[in-house]
């Protein structure tokens, strides 16, 4: 199943077109968000190689992220991007229903 509620910027697609390379196979990021962290919510990120049947698969130039049902709740209108920055590389959600975040950046409130 396809999903234009939630979307997978260039440079994150860029970055599992690398990622699969190094593996030497197709490899796609699994988004998903549990309860936990300091601010309520928190994301997950996992390489994954194949998607469950109920999963949703956000592609773009060749990539793929995948989110399961119960997430994409928390996570209608996001874009997926990935940011490499003098902090440091890392996968990224920018959520528009996230109404505070905590410092670091990996958890949320709504």
């Amino acid at each position: 199943m396809t999903t234009n509620e939630l979307t997978l910027s260039a440079s994150a697609a860029r970055r599992l077109s690398d990622l699969s390379k190094a593996e030497g196979k197709a490899v796609m990021l699994r988004v998903a968000v549990e309860g936990g962290g300091c601010s309520g919510f928190q994301y997950q990120f996992d390489l994954v190689d194949h998607a469950n049947d109920d999963d949703l698969k956000v592609e773009r130039d060749g990539s793929a992220a995948i989110v399961d049902e119960m997430s994409l709740v928390l996570l209608k209108g996001s874009e997926i991007d990935f940011v490499d920055e003098l902090a440091g590389a890392e996968f990224k959600v920018r959520n528009p229903n996230a109404k505070s975040s905590c410092g670091c950046g990996v958890s949320f409130s709504i």
